[in-house]
């Protein structure tokens, strides 16, 4: 890493919605991370971080985890320390999944859902998902290390229709610009 361009650090990732009406199944969204090695950028994770667990060194956690969006504020929030993260790691993805409890759910049936993507004070981005309300799950962030080692943000919010433990398996393809 070179002197003049030390890259993102530390980044906290969080999500906000609002719970759900009265009498209705509740809802639950889950921030997933997973790191990818420079030999396999784009193949399988070498591990995922999601609800009741963590990265093996501790660079990436789930600090706060919500099962039905009853909190003040950002209900679910996670911690990557990229710059803690072992060098064989090139890209960290990171998603969201609208778990699907009771009843097929997909960001259209979530209460005013939003996320924030900051790194100190300075927010690198927000959404409220109304671009993929079709979606089951979505990816919210990609951070890539570039050639001097310093990590690079890439925001955009895609989304994906199918199976949440199919969306883990597949978040680290290729990104459709």
């Amino acid at each position: 890493m070179n002197g003049v361009n030390k890259g993102i650090g530390k980044v906290e990732i969080a999500l906000r919605w609002d719970p759900s009406p009265a009498g209705q199944p509740a809802t639950d969204l889950d921030l997933v991370a997973a790191p990818y090695p420079a030999s396999d950028p784009h193949g399988d994770p070498s591990y995922v971080v999601h609800f009741d667990s963590r990265s093996p060194d501790g660079t990436i956690t789930l600090n706060r985890d919500s099962k039905d969006g009853k909190g003040f504020g950002f209900d679910e929030v996670m911690t990557l320390e990229l710059n803690r993260l072992d060098a064989r790691y090139t890209r960290v993805v990171v998603g969201v999944v609208v778990q699907q409890h009771q009843e097929p759910r997909t960001f259209a049936g979530v209460g005013h859902p939003g996320l924030r993507i900051r790194e100190g004070y300075t927010v690198l981005a927000e959404d409220d998902f109304g671009g993929v309300l079709g979606a089951t799950a979505a990816i919210i962030a990609e951070f890539t290390r570039d050639g001097t080692g310093a990590w690079e943000f890439q925001p955009g919010v895609q989304g994906f229709q199918g199976d949440p433990s199919a969306f883990t398996r597949t978040m680290g393809a290729v990104r459709r610009p």
